[in-house]
């Protein structure tokens, strides 16, 4: 269900076709790379989201929005710094187009996107049920895609910005009983690339954090822990700085750890000895 927004500061309000005239505190590299500016962050009241909103806080430059799903923890994270929350739910008809005029209503324009929002599902696809599938398409897959469709034209205007799409290295290489979760960071990461090139010479940019397992509640909230005893989770804060890494640097992929990037390479180039190890240790 959709919630009202509440905010710790707001601005003055404008239209979603923002012109990009309009002064920020911003610093664009030669490569497209920002270091500061107005920034939207979804999935940000837990896990990945909550720890890059406040990576970019404490690196200092920034104005955020924060969107999630947990009012009570959103500002929580929000607590100390000049964040505007907007507790929504993104799966919710319109919310896309909600938040973004918001976000540009609040702080004047979006100069970086950090599209965190996400649900998973773990289980046999034979018993999972249609909503959850529906569910774990419309949270992961398109409410990202509506929201990047909104607010990228405002960002081509204003001939700079970044989005980051965060995926998973379930969407690289696919894994046992989260065949639609996989589909779902499959489809992000086309949907990055096939963006990417759209994008070129435009001065904005498109990056893609790959993580391997994070411990984040993501495990909690689907219903089924993390029982695997390879990858070892990573904390939150290192995805988070692997973001930072993506903007300042203007990365277009970045796998965290490093490591995660080998099996999706091994699939490319010897795809039936990867599925013969993927059956056995998987």
């Amino acid at each position: 269900m959709t919630q009202a927004p509440s905010s710790v500061r707001s601005g003055p309000g404008m239209p979603l076709e923002a012109p990009a005239t309009l002064s920020a505190v911003r610093h664009r590299a030669a490569d497209g790379a920002v270091t500061g500016g107005c920034a939207l962050v979804t999935g940000a009241s837990s896990g990945i989201g909550a720890a890059v909103a406040r990576r970019l806080a404490a690196q200092g430059g920034w104005r955020l929005v924060l969107n999630g799903r947990d009012r009570a923890r959103l500002e929580e994270v929000a607590h100390g710094t000049s964040a505007v929350v907007y507790p929504a739910d993104l799966s919710g008809p319109g919310a896309e187009r909600r938040l973004a005029e918001f976000a540009l209503d609040s702080v004047g324009r979006v100069d970086l996107l950090v599209a965190g929002a996400g649900i998973g599902w773990a289980g046999p696809f034979s018993t999972m049920p249609q909503p959850a599938i529906d569910e774990v398409f419309d949270v992961n897959v398109l409410a990202t895609v509506h929201l990047v469709r909104l607010l990228l034209p405002h960002m081509v205007r204003q001939g700079s910005g970044r989005i980051v799409i965060i995926g998973s290295l379930a969407g690289t290489v696919g894994v046992r009983d989260e065949a639609v979760y996989s589909a779902a960071k499959a489809a992000l990461a086309t949907f990055a690339d096939a963006v990417r090139y759209e994008l070129r010479g435009t001065g904005v940019g498109i990056s893609h954090v790959v993580p391997g397992v994070v411990d984040t509640p993501f495990f909690d909230r689907r219903g089924v822990p993390y029982r695997r005893s390879r990858p070892k989770p990573v904390p939150a804060s290192r995805v988070a700085d692997a973001v930072w890494e993506a903007v300042a640097r203007g990365r277009d992929e970045v796998y965290v750890p490093g490591w995660t990037r080998v099996p999706g390479r091994v699939r490319g180039v010897a795809p039936a000895l990867y599925r013969r190890l993927a059956a056995r240790f998987g």
